[in-house]
């Protein structure tokens, strides 16, 4: 006996907030991005420079999870009667693209200038590739903190990918402000060393963001501690006696749940029924981000009626 429920729809301010946080990203990138290629430019410092294309890169990615979540949000159509949650997956795997390809770029660029390095004479940077870094820093860690906050509160894989973007451009400046002081210090061969670093921290936000999208495009079962609270909460539904199998999945940024419950076998359909619904009410009080919960009631094995 199946009792299929489906949990509610995603009709809140969720967009709004991914909105709010991806037009803030653009205007502060756009302005970095600026400032630092300025300042590289300036102050002849081929990390920072490094360090503007990579925000610049940021712009872009942010119209890609701008893109991802609005089309995830779509309501369910013939076409696609599941809803278009993935779309936000597919997103962040581009976003793991676009980032892991600005590393190399990054990386290659170093690579060349350190080679080169013994023929040609490296030039020292100015003092306003310090500055330049310095606020990089400062503000690129606050956007990590800033998008990392709305992405958990709605649930978004883009966006936290977004977040970890803005991270990896904070420790880019990082690695710049280190070779450009390194570099001042009589040492400029640390400048083309930093972007070589600077690439390796890129390019493992970039795998770290693709892998976990791609979790949410092969049905990947929720954590452990997710299946174990679930667990919990049916097993102390009344009228449930235990559970027969439990499986979940993640469908971009929503859990699809199928359960199988015992029940005592004299109960009516509706009293069975009435079990399942209070089942999934239960989960989906629990668990805002499931979308659907499909219930499936068996007999207990054994358990006679009650004499009269």
């Amino acid at each position: 006996m199946k009792f299929e429920t489906k949990g509610k729809d995603s009709e809140n301010p969720e967009t709004a907030v991914a909105m709010k946080v991806s037009v803030s990203s653009i205007i502060i990138n756009l302005a970095l991005s600026l400032l630092k290629l300025a300042a590289g430019i300036l102050a002849r410092s081929g990390a920072m420079i490094s360090d503007a294309v990579h925000s610049a890169s940021d712009v872009l990615s942010t119209f890609v999870v701008i893109a991802g979540v609005q089309l995830a949000k779509k309501k369910p159509d013939s076409e696609h009667p599941y809803g278009h949650e993935r779309m936000e997956c597919v997103a962040a795997v581009v976003l793991a693209v676009v980032l892991g390809a600005t590393g190399v770029g990054i990386g290659v660029s170093g690579i060349q200038k350190i080679i080169s390095a013994g023929s040609t004479e490296l030039e020292i940077p100015g003092v306003l590739a310090i500055v330049a870094a310095a606020v990089s820093i400062v503000v690129k860690e606050f956007m990590f903190q800033y998008t990392k906050r709305a992405a958990k509160k709605i649930n978004s894989g883009a966006l936290m990918a977004d977040a970890w973007h803005h991270r990896s451009d904070a420790l880019s400046s990082v690695g710049s402000l280190i070779g450009v002081v390194g570099a001042r210090l009589g040492l400029p061969i640390l400048d083309p060393i930093a972007s070589v670093v600077i690439c390796v921290f890129i390019e493992k936000a970039a795998v770290d963001i693709f892998r976990d999208a791609i979790d949410k495009m092969v049905d990947k079962a929720c954590p452990n501690e997710t299946v174990e609270r679930m667990t919990e909460v049916i097993t102390q539904t009344e009228g449930v006696l235990g559970i027969d199998e439990l499986k979940t999945r993640l469908f971009g940024s929503k859990i699809y749940v199928e359960v199988e419950i015992r029940v005592r076998s004299d109960k009516t359909i509706v009293e069975a029924h009435d079990i399942a619904e209070a089942v999934h009410a239960a989960i989906e009080s629990g668990f805002p981000n499931v979308k659907h919960c499909m219930v499936h009631v068996n007999p207990e094995k054994g358990s006679e009626p009650d004499a009269e």
